[in-house]
């Protein structure tokens, strides 16, 4: 089992693909009608790992109330500035005590997204 699909809450789907995919670097898998009044956005992460579907129809999810996104990269300095050279609001670096390297930014609805450097260490085997 493995983790497919993370469903993102936005007010505006057209707004959030296209910072997802302009700024974020995104690829579009569907974007489709989901019946008369919805659609299924489903968004390609670069580098891989789940999808992401950025939804308006779920009323416990309003938008901006997903914090904690993590994205690994691979050179946090480089992705910050190429971020940054296209309008993205990113903070500082951290270095975390736990070995991580940290960037906070957020998306246009205030849902909350990390750019990790550094892997988690393995899981043992028993």
């Amino acid at each position: 089992m493995k983790l497919a699909i993370v469903s993102i809450p936005v007010s505006d789907q057209d707004k959030a693909k296209a910072f997802y995919v302009e700024q974020l670097g995104f690829s579009v898998l569907f974007d489709d009608p989901m019946g008369p009044d919805s659609r299924w956005v489903m968004l390609a992460p670069p580098g891989g790992g789940p999808a992401v579907t950025l939804v308006t129809w779920f009323p416990t999810m309003p938008p901006g109330s997903v914090k904690g996104l993590v994205y690994a990269v691979d050179d946090l300095e480089t992705v910050r500035a190429e971020l940054l050279g296209k309008g993205v609001a990113v903070g500082d670096i951290e270095n975390t005590p736990w070995g991580f390297r940290l960037a906070q930014l957020d998306d246009l609805d205030g849902n909350g997204i990390v750019l990790q450097q550094g892997s988690p260490p393995a899981p043992e085997d028993n």
